[in-house]
C-alpha cells in the first residue's frame, strides 16, 4: 500500500537518527508532493507512526519526532530473534535459551527474520520501542555486511546488552557471541573423508552466512594438508533464496560432467537434497558417492540413509547464550568471557563408505 513506503522511509530516518528527537516532520503538503500521494495517505502513515510512539502531534505546531528513550527499570523481558523458529535445529536452540531464562525469572519475546536483513531491521525497530532488558539474536545473512549497525548502536546507547548466536557480522566480532567452531567442523569432516580414501570431494556451501564461509575454510584446509588440489569447479555455492532448488539441481548437473566420490554438504538439510538429486540420476549413496551433512539434525539421524555429520550442540548453544546474556545484564562478564566458541564433534553413520 502507498502509505507503507512513506511510513517505512520515515521510520528508517527516525531509527537511524537522520530525523532526531524533537525534529519537526515535513508537513502533509510537502510529503504529499515528495512521494506523489494524497494528503489522506500521508495522514494515515503519520497516524500509524503516532500509534507506535515514534512521532507526536502538537496542536497548531505540527508533528515532531518523539523522545525514544528506553523505558527505565528492569522488566525481566528478554527478546530472542532467530532466522527461523519452527523447523530444523532452531526449536532446540530456543528450548535451551528458554530453560535458562525461565529459571532466572525472565520471559522471552520470540521473533523470526526468515534470514532477511529487512525483517531483522523491523524486529530491532520494534524491540527498541519495548521495555526489554536484553537480546539474543542470530544475525541474518551474517556473511554480508551488516546494514543495521545504526540499530545496534542504538541498543548500545540504551545499555541494552545483546548476544549474537550462531554467527556474528564482520566488524562486530568484538560483540558478545556464542558460536560453534564451524571452521573446525568443516575441517574434521573433510579430513575424515580423505582418510577414508576419498580423493575427489565436492563441497556445497551457503554463501551468505558466516557458517558457510567457515565450513568452506575448513574444507579447504583439510585438502591443503593432504596435498590435494582445490578445484573451484568442485564447489557449489548457493544463497538463502536458492536453497530449495540450487544444490539439488547443480549436483545432478555436476555429476553428469565430472567424476567425484564424496560430497561435503553445508548442513543435513542440504545433504538430503543432494542425496535426492543423486538418486534421481541413478547414483547410490554411499556405494557410489559418500555424502556428509552438518548439525546432526533429527531428520538426518532418522533418514533412510542415516547421515555422517558434525554434531551441533543445539540446546547447549542456547543455554550458553542465555547464561552469557544474564551475566551481561548483571554486569559481571570479563572481556575474555564475552566470546564462547563450542567444539564440534564428528558423528559417523551410514551415508559414507571407506574407499581404501
Amino acid at each position: 500500500m502507498k502509505y507503507t513506503k512513506l511510513m517505512d522511509d520515515l521510520k528508517t530516518k527516525i531509527m537511524s537518527g537522520e530525523i532526531a528527537q524533537g525534529d519537526k516532520i515535513p508537513s502533509e503538503n510537502v510529503l504529499s508532493r515528495t512521494y506523489g500521494i494524497s494528503r489522506q495517505t500521508v495522514r494515515k502513515a503519520i497516524e500509524l507512526l503516532c500509534n507506535e510512539g515514534l512521532v507526536h502531534a502538537e496542536h497548531g505546531k505540527g508533528t515532531f519526532c518523539s523522545n525514544r528513550a528506553k523505558p527505565q527499570g528492569a522488566s525481566k523481558n528478554v527478546a530472542v530473534v532467530m532466522t527461523y523458529l519452527s523447523n530444523y535445529i532452531f526449536p532446540y536452540v530456543i528450548r535451551g535459551i528458554d530453560e535458562v531464562l525461565e529459571q532466572d525469572g525472565y520471559s522471552i519475546f520470540l521473533k523470526s527474520t526468515h534470514n532477511s536483513r529487512r525483517m531483522e531491521a523491523k524486529c530491532l525497530e520494534d524491540l527498541i520501542q519495548k521495555n526489554i532488558d536484553g537480546l539474543i539474536i542470530e544475525p541474518s545473512k551474517s556473511q554480508i555486511f551488516c546494514r543495521n549497525t545504526n540499530l545496534y548502536n542504538m541498543l548500545d546507547s540504551y545499555n541494552i546488552p545483546y548476544v549474537f548466536i550462531q554467527g556474528v557480522y564482520h566488524g562486530m566480532e568484538d560483540k558478545p557471541h556464542v558460536l560453534l567452531d564451524d571452521y573446525k567442523g568443516g575441517y574434521e569432516i573433510t579430513k575424515y573423508l580423505i582418510e577414508s580414501g576419498h580423493r575427489k570431494i565436492v563441497g556445497v556451501f551457503k554463501a551468505d552466512d558466516m557458517q558457510g564461509r567457515e565450513r568452506h575454510r575448513g574444507y579447504v584446509k583439510a585438502l591443503q594438508e593432504h596435498q590435494m588440489m582445490y578445484d573451484p569447479n568442485f564447489v557449489i555455492w548457493y544463497h538463502t533464496e536458492d536453497m530449495q532448488t540450487l544444490p539439488y539441481n547443480l549436483i545432478k548437473e555436476l555429476k553428469k560432467k565430472e567424476q567425484f566420490d564424496a560430497i561435503v554438504s553445508y548442513n543435513d538439510e542440504i545433504a538430503l537434497e543432494v542425496i535426492r538429486g543423486l538418486e534421481e540420476i541413478g547414483v547410490r549413496v554411499p556405494q557410489d558417492i559418500s555424502v556428509t551433512g552438518f548439525d546432526d539434525s533429527a531428520f538426518g539421524k532418522n533418514f533412510r540413509v542415516p547421515l555422517t555429520t558434525v554434531q551441533h550442540p543445539q540446546e547447549q548453544l542456547g543455554q550458553a547464550a542465555a547464561n552469557l546474556l544474564i551475566r551481561l545484564m548483571k554486569g559481571s562478564v570479563s572481556e575474555e568471557e564475552r566470546h564462547i566458541i563450542m567444539e564440534p564433534k564428528l558423528v559417523i553413520r551410514s551415508s559414507t563408505q571407506n574407499r581404501d
